[in-house]
Order: structure tokens, then sequence, then C-alpha cells
């Protein structure tokens, strides 16, 4: 072939290389990632932090000891990971492990069309049992199930606000963000309403937070359902509802609900 003739089918060639999609990363890149990121005195502070020992909420939970920021970077590096892979990344005992599949599908849903936002959305409800943790939680219901349910019927947070599940139960409340970042305050009521008598710390805490970035949109709709529940709140949903309060309401809210 004349050398004019090689140059272009070798740039013709390398247009096609160009335009052809890297190949999926594996499930073991994944793992080799994972093992080698971690970090063992990050990991002894993270198993005290999300309380892991017997008795307590994430009593058994394991940690390599990766940040979110480096794990937020793997998200990016392995987005192409077939979902089957992500969903077996979520089964596994390492937490970090979880936090990552869960990064990975809110990064999908964000990127998805309506049928795989809906694929998504369903993986996720069937697989709560593995979003064991406030803080897996907290970086993905709002993020999956919230935007998921901005077009459709709501009453599945109901559902999950009386699951004999913590963590359902957390879902049903965080996932509510979505609706005030919408504009869309009576979700995040009507969830409150539902837990007032919840027992978990963790749920007066998530509970309190919700009012409180309600509050921050309509003050005037926080102080009604202040008016209407503070007497029967508890205490730690009480303090974290009224934290943008000015102080002397504050103080006033507090004596109220004694």
């Amino acid at each position: 072939m004349p050398f004019m003739q090689r140059t272009h089918a070798d740039a013709r060639a390398g247009r096609r290389e160009a335009r052809r999609p890297p190949p999926a990363p594996t499930p073991s890149a994944v793992r080799r990632a994972l093992r080698g990121l971690g970090d063992f005195q990050d990991a002894r502070f993270l198993q005290g932090f999300f309380k892991t020992a017997p008795g307590e909420y994430g009593a058994g939970d394991r940690f390599r000891g990766i940040r979110v920021p480096v794990l937020r970077r793997l998200a990016r590096q392995f987005a192409a990971l077939p979902m089957p892979a992500v969903l077996r990344l979520l089964g596994s005992p390492w937490h970090e492990d979880r936090l990552l599949a869960l990064l990975l599908l809110v990064r999908r849903f964000e990127r998805g069309t309506v049928p795989e936002r809906d694929r998504i959305a369903a993986a996720y409800l069937r697989h709560t049992r593995h979003v064991n943790n406030w803080d897996l939680v907290d970086l993905s219901a709002p993020n999956i199930v919230g935007a998921w349910l901005l077009r459709r019927d709501a009453s599945l947070l109901d559902r999950l606000a009386g699951s004999g599940s913590l963590w359902e139960r957390r879902i049903a409340v965080v996932a509510t963000l979505a609706f005030l970042r919408a504009g869309r305050l009576q979700p995040t009521f009507a969830i409150a309403r539902r837990l007032l008598a919840d027992r978990e710390d963790l749920i007066h805490k998530a509970t309190g937070w919700m009012l409180r970035e309600a509050g921050k949109r309509e003050p005037a709709a926080l102080r009604r359902f202040l008016a209407r529940h503070a007497a029967r709140m508890p205490r730690t949903m009480l303090r974290y509802a009224i934290e943008r309060l000015p102080a002397a309401e504050r103080r006033r809210w507090l004596r109220a609900g004694l």
C-alpha cells in the first residue's frame, strides 16, 4: 500500500478506535482499588464513629478506612461498572463498598432515562437491607427515592415510615429532602407527624433536620407545625428543628416541649 494510502487508513483506524467506548470496569478492578485505598487508623476511627459495637445501631459493620471524597472519585472512575456488579457491591460486608455502590447508583440515576431511573429506584428499594447506616441513607435516599417519587404517588414514604427497619424509616424522612428542594413541604410534615412517637434517636435527628430544612424555606409553616406538635416532639427532634430560629424563640419552643 502506498505511503499516503497507509496514512489515511491509519487515520481512519485511529478515529474508529477513539470512538470505541472504553471497556467496562470489572468487579475485580473495583475490589483491588478498594483494598488498596484502605487505612487502618481511619478504619478504627470510623468503626467507633458509626457505632459498630455489639448492641449499637451499626453493630458488626466493617470499615476499610476510606473517606467519602475518595469514594466519590472512585464513583467517577468506575461509572460504567455493570449494574449486576454494582448490586453485588451493595451486598458487601464492607461499609465503603456499599457506599461506593450507592454513589454509583445515584450517579446513574441522575444521568438516566425514565426507564433507567425506574429500574434503579426499584433495585434500591429491593436492597434497603444493605442501606444500613445513616450516611448510606443520607447520601442516597433524597437523590434516588425522593427524586423518583417527585412525579409519582408518594404514599410509598408512608409505608417506609411505618417499617420495623430503622433504616427504612430514615429513608422515608430523608427522602423528603427532594420534595423540599422542589418547594413542596407537605411530604416532610406528613412523615414528621408519622414519626413523632419513634423511639430511635437517629430518627429524631433526621426528622428534626428535615423540619429545619422546611423552616428555612417557609418559617411560618414550621411554626404552625411546632404550635401543634412541639409539646410531644422528642427533645432531640425539637432541638434540631428550631436550630435556625432566633435564640429567644428557641427558648420558648423548648419550654413548650417540656
